[in-house]
């Protein structure tokens, strides 16, 4: 199983958009996962029309639609493995040590925020932020994640978009 990963798209926002290669590997995706920041409902709405399911949670700066309608957090079944998500992970100080607390039958965790990349894996869990594909802050450029589910093994990759 293939899913795509993205966080902190901040749309619409002026001339904003997905990067062509971004959208390319939503739609070439099985499962498209979202850790917040869409920032309105229509943003939500369009990345659906995208074609795979789409399952999201709420950022922080979301519109209060967003809010209504989506988790803070959540856990998703993908094949046979647990994948939690929250966009806020907190300090990062302690931060895979929390995140496996909070989410104590997922295998990895997905999260957004900070727009910065990060993979840490400790004793089989994995926490992953694909970063944003259109915000990158202080991050060395546009990036989003693939994650390959084949049987009880999760992996993560992160791509530098142009």
């Amino acid at each position: 199983m293939l899913i795509a990963l993205i966080s902190d798209t901040h749309l619409p926002r002026g001339a904003r958009r997905l990067p062509d290669a971004c959208v390319e590997r939503l739609r070439g995706a099985e499962l498209i996962l979202h850790a917040g920041d869409f920032s309105t409902r229509s943003a939500y709405k369009e990345l659906q029309a995208l074609g795979p399911p789409l399952v999201g949670v709420h950022g922080n700066v979301d519109d209060e639609d967003l809010r209504h309608e989506l988790p803070r957090r959540c856990v998703v079944a993908a094949g046979a493995v647990r994948i939690g998500m929250v966009h806020d992970s907190g300090p990062r100080a302690g931060r895979l040590e929390r995140l496996r607390a909070t989410f104590p039958d997922a295998d990895a965790v997905i999260f957004g925020h900070s727009h910065l990349p990060l993979h840490e894996e400790s004793g089989g869990f994995q926490i992953f932020n694909p970063g944003s594909p259109t915000e990158r802050r202080r991050a060395p450029s546009r990036t989003m994640g693939l994650a390959r589910v084949k049987g009880r093994r999760l992996s993560f990759e992160l791509i530098e978009l142009a």
